[in-house]
């Protein structure tokens, strides 16, 4: 059993999977949609890449809660030296932006599915939908689905260059209380 206890230094290891884990999963869901409007439409290659945005965007889902769960119990292990408040604000903002997208942004695709009365797969099961067929709703989700895809690229992106700059330029710990090491 993996023992999710963090240090002083780092996040317990389940909460260092779970983050790039789910950075390998984000990146496939961009992938798979980005890659399916190459094909044409009704192409296998076009359907098969959108069913696995779709059951890798629900992965996302799922893991968002049990991440969310994880840090709920487990405090984080501070960043040294400390940081101005506003970076410690701006963090918390940010964070609170990518949970609200990756529980968001496959919700809204479970409704955009539901509404255009499409089945929703997930690893062999089929989900119920959320919503009864209706296609003016199902323009709406979906407009409001791609605008949080958009602004995912540039939280993850700014998420990421956070990371680099205390690490490179600041010399905190910030990135280095998620890597993986000795305990």
């Amino acid at each position: 059993m993996i023992s999710e206890t963090p240090t002083e230094k780092r996040y317990g290891p389940l909460s260092i999977g779970l983050h790039w884990f789910m950075l390998v999963l984000l990146a496939a869901v961009y992938i798979c949609m980005e890659l399916s409007g190459t094909f044409p439409k009704g192409s296998d290659m076009r359907s098969g890449l959108r069913t696995w945005h779709y059951m890798l965007g629900l992965s996302v889902f799922v893991l968002a809660w049990l991440r969310l769960a994880v840090n709920l119990c487990h405090r984080a292990p501070p960043v040294a030296p400390a940081p101005p408040l506003w970076q410690s604000r701006l963090a918390r903002l940010v964070h609170a932006g990518l949970y609200v997208l990756m529980i968001g942004l496959p919700l809204a695709g479970w409704l955009v599915l539901s509404a255009r009365g499409q089945p929703i797969p997930f690893f062999g099961l089929q989900l119920p939908a959320l919503m009864a067929e209706s296609k003016n709703a199902a323009g709406w989700i979906k407009e409001i689905h791609e605008a949080g895809a958009t602004v995912g690229y540039f939280l993850v992106g700014l998420h990421a260059l956070a990371a680099l700059y205390h690490h490179y330029l600041l010399r905190d710990n910030t990135l280095t209380r998620m890597l993986a090491g000795r305990r």
